[in-house]
């Protein structure tokens, strides 16, 4: 560009009527408040002590004495019987659901 010639600004307006067809609204309807995890669940141990029977033990970590089979389950290689449990013993307690 010449030094000599200047743009002509004179038709430029600083005024913007609307922006509604140049910007639409983002939509968030199908926005979901829960997240699935991919993180593995931890499973944790369990030391039986004197007293203890799997109901207790579930009551205790799940807050429900009848999940006493998710327990029993997760320790088949080392349980025959439910009600066949002695202190010191180590019980897997899978992660709660």
């Amino acid at each position: 560009m010449n030094s000599d010639k200047r743009a002509d600004f004179s038709a430029v307006t600083a005024k913007v009527d609307t922006t509604a067809d140049i910007t639409p609204k983002a939509d968030f309807s199908a926005v979901q408040a829960h997240v699935d995890t991919t993180a593995e669940q931890v499973q944790q141990v369990y030391v039986v002590k004197s007293g203890d029977s799997l109901s207790k033990i579930a009551k205790l970590h799940y807050g429900d004495g009848n999940a006493w089979t998710r327990i029993f389950e997760a320790n088949r290689d080392v349980l025959d019987d439910p009600d066949k449990i002695y202190p010191g013993q180590t019980l897997k307690l899978p992660a709660r659901a």
